[in-house]
């Protein structure tokens, strides 16, 4: 499926970070894309300058490479949140992945959120990896072989309307099948040294 990447964030009401979302991707790579399931990985990594720390809400203000500004929550995972410092060099990825799938038979649409982290232990340099699934269920509510074009309706009601690359996914997927998205992100952000030469 075409830009299936761009049309499944929308699908599932997920949005990339702001500020390193900017930033190059490490690349981008279809797994999958067999008729009735696709699947895509994505990855993003940047480096960026520690601006700011508010330690009442735990927020960092990051700066990337190309001068955009932008916030992360260092929630409890982050157990060694004092050893941040201001001009502290953070090295944050991002990594998503998306599987969609037919499903026969029928049944409520549906949405399940869950999230993991796995913290720095005691002593280290600061560091979160954060991984969070979203599986959602969605109706076909229209097949278009002429356009290419595949219709779902999410469990909220969003429309989305999918753009298919492959045109053997018209011969397993039809109006009134169901898809079964799973999204997968992980951000992981570890603390580096301070850049020589900077300022306090």
């Amino acid at each position: 499926m075409r830009n299936l990447m761009k049309a499944s964030l929308l699908f599932v009401l997920v949005s990339a970070q702001p500020g390193f979302a900017q930033q190059a991707p490490v690349g981008a790579q279809i797994a999958t894309n067999a008729p009735g399931k696709v699947s895509m990985t994505e990855g993003i990594k940047a480096s960026a300058l520690v601006t700011a720390i508010d330690k009442a809400t735990r927020t960092i203000t990051l700066k990337g490479p190309e001068g955009r500004s932008f916030d992360v929550v260092a929630g409890d995972a982050v157990k060694n949140f004092a050893q941040i410092k201001v001009n502290d060099e953070v090295v944050v990825e991002y990594i998503r992945a998306l599987t969609l799938e037919v499903k026969k038979g029928g049944g409520p649409r549906s949405r399940v959120d869950s999230e993991d982290a796995v913290r720095a232990k005691s002593g280290e340099k600061p560091g979160v990896a954060v991984g969070r699934q979203v599986t959602i269920v969605a109706d076909v509510i229209d097949v278009n072989p002429k356009e290419k074009t595949i219709t779902v309706k999410g469990p909220k009601g969003n429309i989305v309307e999918l753009e298919v690359k492959n045109p053997d996914h018209f011969k397993v997927v039809k109006k009134g099948d169901q898809i079964e998205a799973n999204y997968v992100e992980a951000v992981a952000l570890s603390v580096e040294p301070a850049r020589k030469g900077t300022k306090k």
